[in-house]
């Protein structure tokens, strides 16, 4: 299954990154990609970096780009992930999945600090969905430094598990990138999980565009600070002697 992550610069301009957005999905459609991710609140920007606060969305035209953007998906036959800020009762940080002919799927943002908790509500549900028999988990941005919501993915037998941030710095930060690139890898390696991520690039990324296989292994990464499409062809594979041993005790801790 081709699967691919965007970075670009996300603004506080919804029709700037709707356009941003449309455009790379017909680059994507063309290159054969069947499930294409972009980062946390692409379509909206996020506060207070690109808006001063979540209230200050144009929730309608949010909502008339959700409906957009599932018609892209159903007349194009592709599937992808956006995030938005998005009201309902109240305001949340989510991600939006498109499937061609299907109703849209919604994951909310739960670990919430700092800015998010001034800005959202604190969200539900497990993030997990399938296209094409792979199963995949959705997280959201600081829920990386947290094993348990992976763990969560874990015992759903998620095949791939994406991740959505708007991590980004006035000042480069190349440890702090790092520091994530290593949250990413232990992630996938200890949960025995294909970890996909996507991240926004201005001012300075610090946090990579890139896919780390089950093995803890970065297999491909897109160069910071400019927009870039990473294309990667998932193929299932056999559980190596370590893989089988990271199974067998974290089933031993999970499910007695």
């Amino acid at each position: 299954m081709r699967i691919a992550a965007y970075q670009f610069a996300v603004s506080g301009n919804i029709h700037e990154n709707y356009r941003e957005i449309e455009g790379v999905l017909r680059l994507a459609k063309s290159q054969g990609v069947r499930l294409l991710l972009f980062p946390e609140c692409a379509l909206t920007g996020y506060p207070p970096r690109d808006i001063p606060t979540s209230s200050c969305v144009d929730f309608a035209l949010v909502r008339a780009m959700r409906e957009k953007l599932q018609s892209f998906a159903d007349e194009n036959d592709i599937s992808f992930v956006v995030g938005t800020v998005f009201r309902e009762r109240e305001i949340y940080d989510r991600a939006l999945l498109f499937r061609p002919g299907r109703e849209t799927y919604s994951y909310d943002k739960r670990a919430l600090w700092g800015w998010d908790r001034e800005n959202f509500a604190k969200g539900s549900g497990d993030g997990v969905f399938e296209l094409e028999g792979v199963r995949f988990g959705i997280r959201i941005c600081f829920e990386v430094r947290f094993p348990e919501f992976f763990r969560e993915l874990y015992k759903k037998n998620t095949d791939i598990d994406l991740v959505l941030f708007y991590d980004v710095t006035d000042a480069d930060d190349p440890e702090r990138y790092e520091l994530l690139k290593g949250h990413l890898r232990t992630r996938a390696v200890e949960n025995v999980t294909t970890v996909v991520s996507v991240n926004a690039v201005s001012p300075f990324q610090t946090a990579p565009t890139m896919v780390v296989e089950k093995t803890g292994k970065c297999v491909k990464e897109c160069a910071r600070n400019r927009p870039e499409l990473l294309v990667y062809d998932f193929k299932r594979t056999e559980n190596d002697f370590s893989a089988q041993g990271r199974i067998a005790i974290s089933d031993q801790l999970l499910f007695g």
